[in-house]
C-alpha cells in the first residue's frame, strides 16, 4: 500500500477509534490494518498511536497528520 492509502487508514482509525470497528468499516482483517498502520508510523518516523488492551488514542504527532490528512482528503474530495 502507498503512504495515501496508510494515511485513510489513520483517518479511519482515528474516526472509529478501534482498529477493530475501522477493519470493519473498509472490510478489511484487523491485523492487515494494524500492520499497514505501523508501517505507516516506520515511513513517517513517528509514533501515531497509543495502543494498550483497551484503549487506543492518538499521539500529538498522530493528531496532527490525522489534521492534515483531513485536509487533503477534504481538497481530493
Amino acid at each position: 500500500m502507498d503512504i495515501a492509502t496508510r494515511l485513510e487508514l489513520l483517518l479511519e482509525v482515528s474516526e472509529h477509534g478501534s482498529f477493530a470497528k475501522a477493519a470493519d468499516a473498509r472490510n478489511i482483517d484487523r491485523s492487515v490494518l494494524s500492520k499497514q498502520i505501523k508501517n505507516l508510523e516506520e515511513t513517517l518516523g513517528l509514533r501515531l498511536l497509543n495502543r494498550s488492551t483497551r484503549s487506543l488514542s492518538l499521539t500529538t504527532a498522530g493528531f496532527e497528520i490525522v489534521k492534515q490528512a483531513e485536509k487533503v482528503r477534504d481538497v481530493l474530495e
